[in-house]
């Protein structure tokens, strides 16, 4: 309603009934909205009287509500101002029907959320205009204020950066409002997609202030060179959200010309989950994101003269055997969006990369990635550009956006065990779809030598009475989960069969029945993908999608006793 407007009927001179939308804010004229900030807005509604500290209104809609505590109280935190908020939300519900930002402080911390967020997802805002942090005197208070209710960055906030998202295990539905790393790290990232695109004049993509150092104009960045810089968010800060709002944020963009995004990832696993992502949040994107079946499908989604958003694996930007990939649409307003730049397939040389450039000659790349870019890749760079925006762990751990990681380090024994060779080639081929057979010939070398010293049966035993020891020290202490990622399914069936050897209760129960678990201290499982070519040994720990959805909420619930599980690879953050 606040983004596209209301649809109203009215009658005209003639008599004829006509349709038409009525915007409720102009975000284009940040001046020519009603703006007020009322203190101490009373409400009264089935009997309760309630007045908030401050309610900031846009055309007489209450968009904001600021709850403030005094900071000389030792009992008046921030988050008494956050239970006094969950007040309001029971007691005068109307007035939070409108709200699109809540903010508690005690005048010297300060947080902002959403109306359906928990006291977790109240975060802090560090910066005003995206140049850097504020002055570590500054007061968050201060600071968020600044930052946020800038007129024209709360119109951005409103427009660009407000999703709702269902979620499909509790029926519920969650208001989803960025970050300040995401915030400033999208606008810079729309700004360079324009200047790659060579598709607004160069003067007003130049006259932006240079020099912010974690979400800023790229180093070398040129009109017109299709290299829109990669965005580095550590996991768990909310990747998959900023290249969402990045996608909304380009198909409004009117110098795109309503462009076509071409979402990019390279496994068939991760592609399902941004799709998911994607399609639980279309509303953003005024469309409804399609996902490419195979080559011949993604080929014709190409071809469409405007707009789309477009999931697919680098796989199958493949051309015919022994062809050259010939070219699917020479638009500049087409924008790649690749998930983990800095794999080892983006290779300009003989890589999947050069496919994706013979595809698409004059789209516009910009990769987003959870783990930096090596200095020596140099592929990465060439394809995508430098940095426009960096937000590493150590952010992510201070704003409470993930929690710190704690290195011990082990030693493991390796020892070469021929048995294992065999097996190898079938995992091989699996793990390396799509490379090109030369380098598949030097990878498959490599990795079955690793592999085999890796799963050396005398060092998963070592290793799996090294980890029950270790878990059951922490369980002493505290509680908690545990997840080990393995290097093949082999290594994974191996380690847990090993586990259960140790602790014969640790063990699943049939059909992974919770019921029958529940009497049970400690669960381990597999979780990794397969099919009926495994064999029986495998078949237990292999699931669907469904099952594999179910078992990380299981996971998740802290009360479960579903609490260590080997895994090939740890697709879902914080799984």
């Amino acid at each position: 309603m606040l983004r596209d407007g209301v649809e109203v009927e009215y009658r005209r001179a003639d008599g004829s009934i006509a349709g038409d939308r009525v915007r409720l804010v102009d975000f284009a004229r940040p001046a020519a909205n009603d703006w007020f900030a009322v203190n101490q807005f009373t409400v009264i509604e089935s009997q309760h009287n309630r007045r908030p500290d401050v309610v900031v209104f846009v055309n007489g809609l209450p968009l904001a509500i600021i709850e403030l505590k005094n900071a000389a109280d030792a009992d008046a935190t921030i988050w008494a101002a956050y239970s006094q908020l969950q007040t309001y939300k029971a007691e005068i519900p109307s007035l939070l029907q409108y709200s699109e930002l809540l903010i508690v402080s005690d005048g010297l911390q300060a947080r902002i959320g959403s109306l359906t967020a928990n006291q977790e997802w109240f975060k802090v805002w560090r910066t005003v205009d995206g140049e850097g942090d504020a002055p570590k005197s500054a007061l968050e208070l201060e600071v968020l204020i600044r930052g946020v209710f800038e007129k024209r960055r709360f119109l951005d906030m409103l427009q660009h950066f407000i999703v709702f998202e269902q979620d499909t295990e509790s029926d519920r539905v969650h208001k989803i409002i960025a970050g300040y790393h995401q915030f400033h790290a999208v606008n810079a990232a729309m700004q360079e997609t324009v200047r790659a695109s060579g598709m607004a004049d160069s003067a007003m993509i130049t006259a932006e202030d240079e020099g912010q150092y974690w979400a800023g104009r790229m180093h070398g960045g040129k009109a017109g060179d299709r290299r829109a810089g990669v965005v580095w968010h550590t996991h768990g800060s909310g990747k998959s959200f900023s290249m969402l709002f990045y996608a909304g944020r380009m198909i409004r963009n009117p110098a795109m010309q309503n462009p076509t995004i071409v979402v990019l990832t390279d496994r068939n696993d991760l592609d399902d989950q941004l799709f998911g992502q994607f399609q639980r949040c279309c509303d953003l994107l005024n469309q409804t994101p399609v996902q490419a079946t195979d080559r011949d499908h993604l080929r014709e989604l190409l071809k469409v003269a405007s707009g789309g958003v477009i999931f697919t694996t680098i796989q199958k930007f493949m051309p015919e055997k022994g062809e050259r990939m010939p070219s699917l649409s020479d638009r500049r307003n087409i924008v790649v969006i690749a998930d983990e730049a800095h794999r080892s397939q983006y290779d300009l040389i003989d890589g999947l990369a050069r496919n994706l450039r013979d595809a698409l000659p004059n789209a516009s790349f910009i990769g987003f990635t959870g783990t930096p870019i090596e200095q020596t890749d140099a592929n990465t760079r060439a394809i995508f550009g430098d940095y426009i925006s960096i937000y590493d762990i150590q952010r992510a751990v201070a704003d409470g956006a993930t929690v710190p990681i704690y290195y011990e380090s082990r030693i493991a024994k390796l020892a070469l065990n021929i048995a294992a060779l065999p097996r190898l080639d079938q995992e091989f081929d699996e793990i390396t779809e799509g490379e090109e057979q030369t380098s598949r010939e030097k990878l498959k070398s490599k990795w079955a030598a690793l592999e085999a010293l890796v799963g050396d049966p005398k060092r998963i035993k070592l290793i799996a009475a090294d980890l029950v020891e270790h878990f059951e020290k922490r369980l002493e202490s505290m509680d908690g989960k545990a997840i080990v990622v393995c290097m093949s399914r082999r290594i994974c069936v191996d380690l847990h069969n090993a586990i259960v050897a140790l602790r014969p209760d640790w063990s699943s129960a049939e059909h992974d029945d919770a019921e029958g678990e529940k009497s049970k201290d400690t669960v381990v499982k597999i979780i990794m993908t397969g099919s009926a070519d495994d064999g029986p040994e495998w078949q237990p720990h292999i699931r669907n999608k469904e099952k594999r959805r179910t078992l990380a909420n299981r996971f998740k619930d802290s009360k479960d006793p579903f609490r260590g599980e080997p895994a090939l690879d740890v697709t879902l953050t914080g799984f």
